[in-house]
């Protein structure tokens, strides 16, 4: 079916929404959204943070590695236990796209009426699946989505038209099984760039997959989706609205290619909250920048960098059409919660990381330049090799604020490992210890503070060390 007969021709304001991208909403929202803003001043990362880490993780049996995929990272996390979301059936299958034995395919069908919001990479090359979703939420304005189809082991990235040609009649055979238009199927591929994708090996494998849909199949959807993940990533957190519970669930794959704006990986995350499509834009936007725009792996993104977050509607909680509304306080605080776990194992199962490190940046000239000169320490190798040999080399870190070419304070600087000052005032601290700070350095979890000394801005950003497994899985990545 053309798109032409799918689509009624919009009103005039109706085609200015659709033509507009959906990133562009997340740059604008906020002035809009005054309870919102004034919520979020006084919501701080940190206590996110501290509910992240704080979500239930019973210890289901130890995660092991399938054949042919790597060492379980020492970092990893327990799955959590995910119960069923209303409104979404999940199956998972095998499409051949790997040699070895294992599943590569996820499909997921919504209820009518599933609302969605989508936030993407913003690297220049993109990929087919992008492409495709980009324009489905333009032309849907994120009403009704109805299906979920994700690749693992071919990223259909720099493939052209022919790319763009198999993406297409992936959503076609789906809507056509689903009774549903194209434009209500989201597409996302994971893999090697580059390599066209064998759409045959997806369609062939739908009546299996139908017929496999079940309510709790977090797990293997999550399993399904990794490339060089050593571990499955899942979240799940309860929340009210207007005192109904409603529930938020969500996986995440991703390891190397790693880098804020977006991270390197592909995330799904529905909910039974009966939410607007504007309204989950606007919080899928906003909290993508303070969860999976604040990690980084190794500095590279990605062409397929993919968050979709589904809303079914399901939980029998009133509809809520936006994203400052009060009723919504407990849910924006769950939501953000669940992205930030998700983006943090990202961090966890870094390839070949040993090392989790939290970097905080304060005293800079605004949050922006705290941001970058986080993010310039996070993504220096020479940091990072200094974090996997369990060193505490000051200097580098020093050196990486100097070259993030921002605003600072050469006399008032301040390094901190944990609660050791390494050094400050712009000199190596009178209580340095090197015996104590090469026992904090063993820990697998390290946490590095500077002060610039030249205002108010704070930044956090979250990275892992560089290891020698890390040039080892990349130079056989292929092979």
């Amino acid at each position: 079916m053309s798109r032409k007969s799918e689509t009624p021709e919009p009103s005039a304001p109706r085609r200015r929404a659709a033509a507009t991208p959906v990133e562009v909403v997340g740059q604008t929202f906020e002035k809009a959204l005054d309870p919102l803003t004034s919520a979020l001043k006084r919501a701080s990362l940190r206590r996110a943070d501290r509910q992240a880490r704080a979500f239930d993780r019973p210890p289901p049996e130890a995660a092991t590695p399938a054949k042919g995929a790597l060492p379980v990272s020492p970092l990893a996390v327990p799955f959590p236990r995910i119960p069923p979301i209303e409104g979404v059936e999940i199956a998972t299958g095998r499409a051949g796209f790997y040699k070895h034995e294992r599943e590569d395919l996820l499909v997921m069908r919504f209820a009518e009426g599933t609302s969605v919001a989508g936030v993407f990479t913003r690297h220049g090359v993109g990929s087919a699946p992008v492409d495709w979703c980009r324009r489905a939420l333009a032309q849907s304005l994120g009403e009704d989505a109805r299906a979920l189809v994700v690749n693992a082991g071919c990223a259909n990235a720099f493939t052209g038209k022919p790319g763009a040609d198999a993406a297409r009649r992936v959503a076609s055979a789906v809507a056509k099984r689903f009774d549903c238009r194209q434009r209500d199927v989201m597409l996302a591929s994971t893999g090697v760039i580059g390599v066209l994708l064998d759409d045959v090996k997806i369609t062939q494998r739908l009546p299996e997959a139908e017929a496999a849909l079940a309510s709790d199949a977090w797990s293997a959807a999550a399993r399904a989706i990794m490339t060089t993940d050593t571990f499955p990533k899942g979240a799940f957190a309860e929340a009210q609205i207007d005192g109904k519970t409603v529930r938020i669930a969500g996986i995440c794959k991703g390891s190397g290619m790693i880098a804020p704006d977006m991270a390197t990986m592909l995330a799904f995350v529905a909910t039974d909250a009966d939410i607007a499509p504007n309204a989950l834009q606007n919080l899928a936007s906003l909290y993508t920048r303070s969860t999976f725009n604040c990690v980084t792996v190794d500095g590279d993104r990605s062409t397929n960098d993919t968050l979709l977050l589904f809303a079914t509607g399901k939980s029998g909680a009133p509809r809520i059409s936006r994203a400052g509304d009060r009723r919504l306080a407990d849910f924006r605080e769950k939501l953000e919660a669940v992205l930030l776990d998700l983006a943090l194992q990202l961090v966890r199962d870094g390839e070949g990381a040993t090392k989790f490190v939290r970097i905080n940046v304060s005293g800079a000239e605004s949050p922006a330049s705290a941001r970058k000169i986080a993010r310039t320490i996070a993504e220096s190798p020479l940091v990072k090799t200094a974090f996997a040999g369990e060193d505490a080399n000051w200097g580098r870190i020093v050196m990486a604020v100097g070259r993030a070419d921002e605003p600072i304070d050469r006399t008032r600087l301040r390094v901190q490992f944990g609660p050791l000052v390494a050094a400050q005032d712009g000199l190596i601290s009178p209580t340095y210890d090197e015996a104590k700070m090469s026992a904090y350095m063993k820990q697998a979890e390290l946490e590095v503070s500077v002060d610039v000394g030249v205002g108010r801005g704070s930044a956090t950003i979250w990275t892992c060390d560089l290891t020698k497994q890390y040039v080892a899985i990349n130079g056989d990545y292929r092979s």
